[in-house]
Order: structure tokens, then C-alpha cells, then sequence
């Protein structure tokens, strides 16, 4: 093949602008720990900023007119500050596991794969290594679009320190996974039970008298069905690339949108970044009205809110609080001046953090 062929030109420029990219990565990595540097001598030891990452990103994604998808950018240059941020001090982040979840997954969108992802057996271990300083930050599912919240993460937030200061929504694909070659080799089926819930309609269609089993996680299953024959998983692609299974079906969930959103949490707080979430927990007396009271100043300073979930306050029969998540920053002046008629009505009032929104992906 000649040297001055088509195919060889744009090779050679490719192999050019590779150049480039290498030398401005070097560039980006040695200011990256210039930052390090400055903030050591501050003594400001939060080296990852949410609200900065944020900010980032999305003027990445405005900027962006090529060839290559917004999302598909967005998730380049994640990986680049991931690795630049390792240079300043490598994060260790808790997960509710096992390796290969879901909730790694999203770990893995939020932070890059430059980080420490810790799994952990159950979502109160996630808090507990974030509150003793064993992790830097800890990822907790909260809520799914189909199956509704996840209560054990959301009572865990009645009683810790930890701030909210990061979500993630990420778009849930089940995958039917196996050894076997063909779907009708398949003798038994493990997942977790809202796994087989999410996924009740395909199941019922095509494996209608094949045993299923629910196990504690879908990476567990994914690990079962590794070592038996004739049996099959319903999980992630992460589970699956992690235990050597080919996926014989694809996309199985019975809802195309599909989505679970996962909570970030760390001591630290986030500032604002111009496109955020505040959580809230609230309680109120029981009584006609109350409920409407407590909420009304919202209105009237016009804070939308986006949820208002109630729970249980165990402390007493018939007696709630409610999670409630608002449009905007607490260091906004509408929604400072909101809470403060809010707080002052409020029997229990608590500010779980501020944090940037997510994006679907």
C-alpha cells in the first residue's frame, strides 16, 4: 500500500492529532496537580468539588457541535478528570455490592473508573465507612422508576451526619445471562427480586415454568449462574463481562425507561453550580392542615418542588416525615428565605443536602 494513498494520509493525521491529545493530557494532569499543590498550602483537603465537576461537564456538553453524542463527550472527559483528580488524591468510594452491581455502575458514572470502588454487603455499611473516614464518599440507590423507593436508604438519613452532595440516574437494562448457548437449555433463573418484578412480562412470555430464584443481588446471581449448569441470571452487563456469561437476550425490563437514582454521600457540603437539587426532612404535628402549612412557603417564595415522599417516623403510631426534594440551592435567596418559615413550624427539620442534578444515561 502506497505511503500517499487516502487510507494512509488520514491515518497519519490521525496519528498526529493523537499527539496532541497525549500532550495537552500531560498539560491538563500537571495543572491538575499544580490545584493539589495550592490547596494543600490553603489547607483545603476536598480536592473533588461536585459542584465544579458539574459545571464542567455541562459547559462541555454546550460547547459541543462534532461528530460525538453530548452524553458520549460528557463521559470522555469524566474519565480524564477522574484520572487527574487520582493525581490529587485518590478517592475511595464505598458501594452497596457486590462488585459488578448496579450501584457500582453508577459509582463508577459519577467519580470515573480513576477511583477506589469499596463494595460493601448492606446500605448502612455504606454510611458507616463514609461516617468513620474509611471512604471518601458512599453510593446508595434511592429510588426506581417502577418499583419506588429504596426505604432503607432513605431511613438511614433520619439519624446520620452525612450530606447528600451528588445523584445519579441511571437508565436500568436487564440482561438475561448464561453459559448456555440456547435460552431453552435454561433449567432455573436467579436475581433479585425487583429485578424479577421489573422484568414480570417478558418472563411470563418466554420462560413461563422455569424456576426462579431470588437472590440477595444481581451480581450474585450473575455468580451463580457462572458455576451451574443449564442456569441463567438477570443482570447488569457489568455483572456479566465480571463472570464470563454471554447474554443470550438483551434489554429484557418490561419498561424501556426504566431508571434508578442513586444518592452520593460524604461529610462535606456542595456549593452551588447553577443547576442543583435540595433534599429535605421534615415532620409536622398531626393535625388538619398541618401538611398544607408546613409546605406553603414554598409556594409563596416560588421553590418548586419535585417530591414529597412519606415514611414512617417510628417514633410514635401513626406519626410521618416526609422526604421532600425542591428545585435550586439552599444558598439561593428565595429558597434561605422558604426554609426559614418552613423550620419555624416544623417539629423535626433537616436539610440533607444540595447537590447538582443528574442527567439520564
Amino acid at each position: 500500500m502506497s505511503g500517499n494513498d487516502p487510507l494512509s494520509t488520514v491515518r497519519q493525521r490521525i496519528d498526529d492529532i493523537d499527539e496532541k491529545i497525549q500532550n495537552l493530557l500531560d498539560e491538563r494532569a500537571t495543572c491538575a496537580i499544580e490545584v493539589a499543590r495550592i490547596k494543600q498550602a490553603e489547607g483545603d483537603t476536598n480536592f473533588y468539588r461536585p459542584e465544579r465537576e458539574a459545571q464542567v461537564l455541562q459547559r462541555i456538553k454546550n460547547r459541543n457541535s462534532g461528530v460525538l453524542p453530548d452524553d458520549e463527550m460528557a463521559r470522555l472527559f469524566r474519565e480524564i478528570m477522574s484520572a487527574c483528580l487520582a493525581l490529587e488524591q485518590p478517592l475511595k468510594v464505598s458501594f452497596l455490592g457486590p462488585d459488578g452491581s448496579y450501584t457500582q455502575t453508577a459509582a463508577l458514572k459519577q467519580f470515573g473508573h480513576s477511583v477506589k470502588t469499596v463494595p460493601v454487603a448492606a446500605i448502612d455499611e455504606v454510611f458507616r465507612e463514609v461516617e468513620s473516614g474509611n471512604a471518601n464518599y458512599g453510593v446508595v440507590p434511592v429510588e426506581n422508576s417502577t418499583e419506588g423507593m429504596v426505604n432503607h436508604s432513605m431511613d438511614m438519613f433520619v439519624n446520620s451526619p452525612l450530606n447528600i452532595c451528588g445523584e445519579v440516574q441511571l437508565r436500568i437494562h436487564h440482561q438475561f445471562l448464561s453459559r448456555v448457548e440456547e435460552i431453552n437449555q435454561v433449567k432455573r433463573i436467579y436475581s433479585h427480586q425487583q429485578s424479577f418484578a421489573q422484568c414480570r412480562e417478558w418472563l411470563n412470555a418466554n420462560m413461563s415454568g422455569i424456576e426462579r430464584v431470588v437472590v440477595n443481588s444481581n451480581s450474585e446471581a450473575a455468580r451463580l449462574a457462572s458455576q451451574e449448569p443449564n442456569a441463567a441470571a438477570i443482570a447488569g452487563d457489568t455483572a456479566g463481562e465480571l463472570y464470563e456469561l454471554q447474554t443470550l437476550v438483551k434489554n429484557i425490563e418490561d419498561d424501556p425507561e426504566n431508571t434508578t437514582r442513586f444518592l452520593v454521600v460524604s461529610i462535606q457540603k456542595t456549593l452551588p453550580s447553577g443547576k442543583d437539587k435540595t433534599s429535605l426532612l421534615l415532620s409536622t404535628p398531626n393535625k388538619p392542615g398541618a401538611l398544607y402549612g408546613l409546605l406553603e412557603p414554598f409556594q409563596r417564595h416560588g421553590v418548586s418542588m419535585t417530591r414529597v415522599e412519606s415514611r414512617p417516623s417510628r417514633r410514635a403510631v401513626w406519626e410521618y416525615i416526609f422526604f421532600v426534594d425542591i428545585d435550586g440551592h439552599v444558598n439561593d435567596e428565595n429558597i434561605a428565605k422558604a426554609l426559614a418559615e418552613v423550620q419555624a413550624s416544623a417539629t423535626m427539620f433537616k436539610v440533607l443536602g444540595s447537590y447538582p442534578k443528574a442527567v439520564i444515561a
